[in-house]
């Protein structure tokens, strides 16, 4: 194996894990969608590869619009109970977060959005808007026009933001507390008050609890906050079905904050929260356990602070 061209991918394997992660919004579907074009890079006549960052980039990237067409996929997404796969602050593979933009990329709720896109379109949204990657680039990369990509561009961004609505990025220890109070009213079953901590156009996605086959959706503050107090409320019989009595910590989680049932451990549960002007304006909520694995084991393996809720 040559040293050489192995050194030059491993230089830039963090750059095209972040990627495929965009692309795919699952952390297993991108390693093996980075190991496919490792490998595609070794059995390559690299003395003819130009800029190898331009090679591995488009390879990488069809690669993964190859897959997002594959009949699998294109089932197992259409069946509805699909949501990406969430990640610990801290993963390498979030990848870039200099802006606004690169930030607002990795959210739940906008990988959420994207699966909406065509793959081409995905693609596009992705390498301009989190990797600022120029229409011509882009073009090399797709093998489209530049004015086909700009065309793509422009259809991605005008789909997102007629779901995304306003977009603005709220304080971090502002939106923490938002949702310390959120929690706090939550397992206390004050519906009122979940109401009033609640965006009019708020959105709520979940996995009900991972047992659901279709994912739950809710639009407006009233189901939305019926639909958390039920679900946040403890009894007995919730206990049993977690495996015990989880306690809530308040995470980062692609970027925004979060709530982790935590037992003996193990993370069993996770709520992300997107906070605007001083409410929650999107909430999603995975347990299954098979989107969990990686932040599961970042969680294990970094320190953290107190839980806010000792044992629910």
């Amino acid at each position: 194996m040559d040293s050489a061209a192995v050194d030059r991918f491993e230089a830039g394997r963090g750059r095209l894990a972040s990627l495929a992660y965009r692309l795919l919004g699952s952390a297993a579907d991108a390693e093996d969608a980075v190991q496919d074009t490792f490998l595609r890079w070794l059995a390559a006549d690299r003395e003819r590869v130009e800029v190898p960052e331009a090679w591995l980039t488009k390879v990488l990237t069809r690669l993964c619009i190859d897959r997002l067409r594959s009949a699998q996929v294109r089932h197992e997404r259409a069946a509805g109970a699909w949501l990406p796969e969430p990640l610990l602050e801290g993963d390498p593979m979030l990848g870039p977060a200099d802006t606004f933009e690169q930030r607002e990329s990795v959210s739940l709720a906008v990988l959420t959005l994207l699966e909406r896109l065509s793959p081409v379109e995905r693609a596009v949204y992705v390498l301009r808007e989190a990797f600022s990657y120029s229409h011509a680039e882009i073009a090399g990369i797709l093998d489209i026009t530049a004015s086909a990509s700009q065309q793509h561009a422009h259809r991605a961004r005008i789909r997102v933001a007629a779901e995304r609505g306003r977009r603005g990025e709220a304080d971090p220890a502002s939106a923490r507390r938002i949702v310390e109070e959120f929690l706090a009213a939550a397992v206390s079953g004050r519906t009122e008050r979940l109401v009033e901590l609640l965006t009019d156009d708020v959105t709520l996605l979940s996995d009900g609890a991972g047992l659901s086959k279709r994912l739950l959706r809710f639009r407006t503050p009233e189901r939305v906050a019926s639909f958390v107090r039920a679900g946040f409320r403890p009894t007995p019989a919730k206990r049993r079905l977690a495996g015990g009595s989880p306690a809530m910590h308040i995470a980062v989680v692609n970027g925004s904050p979060a709530v982790l049932a935590v037992i003996d451990g193990r993370v069993v549960g996770a709520v992300a929260f997107d906070v605007r002007d001083g409410k929650v304006a999107s909430v999603c909520g995975v347990a299954a356990a098979g989107r969990l694995t990686r932040l599961d084991e970042a969680w294990r393996l970094h320190p953290h602070g107190a839980p806010v809720i000792e044992a629910w």
